[in-house]
């Protein structure tokens, strides 16, 4: 009587085999590109330019540029909303670049979670 169940010579079928080897490809370029992030710098600007901030791939502030103009000590708010609005752009550029970056090796299949683009 024929076995049930299981794969002919106790391997996986050539299909599993292929989509394994893909996954691992897929993560060696997402610590590659995770790699490749971390040493990037993003620098965003608000009030006109008269604040700039830079951040690095690791999400840390590395560089606050300030122009002379916007430091009045009667306005200390004001200042406080401009190195607020340009750290928070600096942050979101920087994980818009993120996202792109995984999205070119992953297909769009949705971050992975769940697999979601998967033929299976």
């Amino acid at each position: 009587m024929a076995k049930r169940g299981g794969f002919p010579g106790g391997g996986m079928p050539g299909n599993m085999n292929n989509l394994m080897k893909q996954a691992q490809r897929m993560q060696r370029q997402m610590e590659e590109a995770q790699k490749e992030l971390e040493e990037k710098e993003v620098t965003a600007t608000a009030g006109g330019g008269a604040v700039e901030i830079t951040v690095s791939g690791k999400h840390e502030i590395i560089k606050v540029k300030i122009d002379q103009e916007v430091v009045d000590p009667d306005d200390v708010e004001m200042l406080e909303d401009l190195i607020m609005a340009a750290a928070n752009e600096a942050f979101r550029k920087l994980d818009e670049e993120s996202a792109n970056s995984m999205a070119k090796i992953t297909g769009g299949m949705g971050g992975m979670g769940g697999l979601g683009g998967l033929p299976f």
